[in-house]
């Protein structure tokens, strides 16, 4: 039996590649290489790109039928123009909620202890010629804020809980959380109620810029922003000038507006911790991930409901 032809978008590693050969033939040439009879044997894309993914390409391949993303977020698909073609869309939530939580109070308590310039401090003989490091501030006990109660939000809010904080958080509309927990309507409240703001928000038009300069202003020279969501959530330009004036205490980033060439300021800022957009970068992540985006391209080719459609 001729098996289903495929395009895969992106690098995939051999746990992956080895499910997805095995069912399927694979195309790992740029779409805009295929030729027109290939192209139109092409009813799934395996997407794991973050370039975009646009209305000309779904048409460049005019029986395509399902995008199985690789990753939770999806704002770089046109998943409108996707629907209006009959194209489904898929993702991978839930296998990431926690690693992305994880990273995201490592991240907090690193940047709050200054845990990589301690490293250097012993590393280059400073603290047998200088002394002591400098004291730092306390993590528990804090407030924390929380940008998007979604399941990675939710799930970074209750790690926190067990540092005693504060928890407050801005979504759309309240959620059902624990009494103590504090709803904010406007961002820039919550920013101004708290010690630390976390974004978690999905990426996309909605949220874009969401993070503006007035709620960097109102985190404050005290305070600390912590992006483990999209960098197109947080005014960026906002944010560099924030840090370098000092209006802005700290910033924790996992992500950026631009990637893998972010803006070259960031590195010249000693008031950063920043991360590779590595939040769900482990193996038993990204193999669980491999493994739900496999299991939308059987079920899309079996007929059956798809294990976490976008649309």
């Amino acid at each position: 039996m001729t098996k289903p032809e495929i395009l895969l978008i992106g690098d995939y590693p051999d746990w992956d590649m080895e499910g997805l050969t095995a069912n399927y033939t694979c195309h790992q040439t740029p779409h805009e290489d295929l030729d027109a009879e290939t192209a139109a044997r092409i009813r799934c894309v395996a997407f794991k790109g973050h370039s975009l993914f646009t209305a000309e390409m779904m048409a460049d391949m005019p029986n395509l039928g399902l995008i199985a993303n690789f990753g939770v977020g999806y704002d770089v698909i046109d998943v409108a123009a996707a629907s209006s073609r009959g194209i489904k869309v898929t993702n991978t939530p839930g296998v990431l909620t926690d690693d992305v939580a994880d990273l995201a109070v490592g991240m907090l308590i690193a940047a709050t202890r200054r845990l990589l310039p301690a490293d250097a401090w012993v590393r280059s003989g400073d603290w047998a010629a200088k002394g002591n490091y400098p004291l730092l501030r306390t993590v528990t006990g804090k407030r924390a804020g929380i940008m998007g109660l979604g399941r990675i939000g939710r799930a970074i809010a209750e790690r926190l809980v067990a540092f005693n904080m504060d928890i407050h958080y801005h979504s759309r509309a309240p959620k059902d959380t624990p009494s103590d927990w504090t709803y904010h309507a406007d961002p820039v409240a919550m920013a101004g109620a708290v010690d630390y703001v976390i974004v978690a928000l999905s990426g996309g038009p909605e949220t874009a810029g969401i993070v503006s300069k007035e709620v960097i202003a109102a985190v404050g020279p005290e305070g600390m922003l912590v992006n483990v969501s999209r960098g197109s959530t947080v005014d960026e330009e906002a944010l560099i000038t924030a840090l370098q004036s000092g209006a802005l205490g700290f910033a924790a980033l996992d992500v950026f507006a631009v990637e893998p060439e972010c803006d070259p300021r960031f590195g010249t800022l000693e008031n950063t911790l920043l991360q590779p957009h590595q939040a769900s970068a482990t193996i038993e992540t990204r193999q669980a991930m491999g493994k739900l985006q496999l299991s939308n391209i059987q079920a899309f080719y079996a007929g059956t409901p798809l294990i976490t459609p976008v649309n």
